[in-house]
């Protein structure tokens, strides 16, 4: 299941590129043009992680981070263009967990994104399964019909976005991106061995193939025919 982001920005222009862009990346991206309405629906369907603008017409930002982090631990960044530090002190002891001044770039942002949800997986271990495969993101051990399976770090990083992103279709730049942090190129062959490596460990014991190709796309897991 993609992770589910909220962004709460009453600007629609910078709303239409997060969420462009966030879509790009895999994310599930919902937006609200306001505080109240964005309160609403992150507890109607709490999002894996909020992005909160401070200046919002009628309830600001700094009042729906605190009304959040009452609620929950959901990782909040916060976008703003108040860039003094008494400002950014308000801003994290509101509860938001990170601060981008605004204009900000987006690859800055996702980058930003990525590592507020990887800190809170970190946080959420969790054994993921897929099939007869499963994966203990607490002491990072595969496992297949019971068979241990010893995974590199890359390996590890690898299935581990596979399984959370079960039937997705991943294309090679968000591999990439999300595996190493950028693009190797069009013409590297990394990927390709390190799925070469992951499925000789998968099906070692005759198990069936899950790491499927997607022909000038990229890969996807899915079920055993």
């Amino acid at each position: 299941m993609n992770e589910r982001i909220l962004i709460i920005e009453d600007d629609e222009a910078i709303v239409k590129v997060l969420q462009r862009g966030l879509t790009y990346e895999g994310y599930e991206a919902s937006a609200a043009l306001d505080g109240e309405s964005g309160l609403v629906m992150a507890r109607a369907n709490p999002p894996d992680l909020v992005v909160l603008d401070w200046m919002l017409p009628g309830m600001d930002g700094l009042e729906v981070c605190e009304k959040l982090r009452e609620a929950g631990s959901v990782p909040i960044l916060m976008l703003t263009a108040k860039d003094t530090v008494d400002d950014r002190v308000k801003g994290l002891d509101a509860g938001a967990d990170d601060y981008m001044v605004k204009p900000f770039e987006l690859e800055e942002f996702l980058a930003r994104v990525r590592a507020l949800l990887r800190r809170t997986q970190q946080e959420r271990a969790v054994v993921l399964t897929f099939e007869d495969l499963s994966l203990d993101t607490s002491t990072r051990q595969a496992s297949r019909k019971n068979r241990v399976i010893s995974l590199t770090a890359k390996e590890y990083d690898l299935l581990e976005l596979f399984l959370r992103h079960p039937r997705q279709v991943l294309t090679r730049e968000v591999i990439f991106d999300r595996v190493w942090g950028y693009d190797f190129g069009g013409e590297s062959n990394v990927l390709d061995v390190y799925i070469r490596y992951l499925r000789q460990k998968l099906e070692s014991g005759g198990e069936a193939r899950l790491i499927h190709t997607v022909r000038g796309v990229g890969y996807v897991m899915r079920e055993i025919p």
